[in-house]
């Protein structure tokens, strides 16, 4: 079984990684729009220095979450049509355990490439150090959450028509509790926004390849 799962693992993140696998290039595109919400938004409010840096931190917090509503609609809805999950379920492989390595290899395939991305982004932003820190640090706890809710709402709307800006409107209301702890220790110096963040996103975490397992056998039985 841990064979079985770990070469899942592997098989998933090559297919997710951005420029690997079936994606190709398409799996950039979080990353380019998280940059090119960075970029405009000094465009927006204008280039004021200070005011950049009492925005940034939120902004980036909120580039975070849209870019990773941009993956959702390619994390179940594929191998599900391909009858990969029916593969795998006749070698012994669980539903639940099949999503718990989905959200571990979604995770590895956005968030280390998001974290990076946030030094650029910063630099637009005009953040300091000590803020671009902070920001890190809420988004390493914050990111493993949005990846849970993820593959969790993509499970849901596999099988729907519109499945891509339904997924979107889920995943916003169900992240607003990482991104108002997340993004709450910028203001939060003590670091108890860092810990309910992460609390917030251990709890998702746990509970997500159950949702998300139900979710995948009610769409292979619909």
């Amino acid at each position: 079984m841990i064979r079985a799962l770990t070469l899942l693992l592997r098989r998933d993140v090559v297919r997710l990684l951005p420029g690997l696998g079936a994606n190709g290039g398409s799996g950039l595109l979080p990353l380019l729009f998280f940059l090119a919400v960075a970029m405009l938004f000094p465009f927006a409010v204008g280039p004021e220095p200070d005011l950049l840096a009492q925005t940034g931190g939120g902004v980036i917090w909120v580039a975070a979450l849209l870019a990773a509503i941009l993956p959702l609609e390619r994390l179940v809805a594929g191998d599900l049509e391909a009858g990969v999950f029916d593969q795998l379920a006749l070698r012994g492989v669980s539903d639940e355990a099949a999503m718990l390595v989905r959200i571990i290899a979604h995770w590895l395939a956005f968030a280390p490439l998001l974290l990076l991305a946030c030094i650029p982004a910063a630099a637009l932003l005009s953040l300091d150090g000590p803020t671009l820190q902070i920001v890190l640090s809420g988004l390493l706890v914050g990111t493993p959450g949005l990846a849970a809710i993820g593959v969790t709402i993509a499970a849901l709307t596999a099988t729907l028509r519109g499945s891509a800006a339904l997924a979107g409107l889920l995943l916003i209301p169900l992240a607003a509790p990482i991104l108002l702890f997340g993004a709450g220790t910028l203001a939060r110096p003590d670091g108890s926004g860092i810990a309910l963040a992460a609390v917030v996103s251990l709890v998702l975490v746990a509970l997500a390849p159950f949702a998300a397992g139900a979710a995948l056998r009610a769409a292979r039985e619909s």
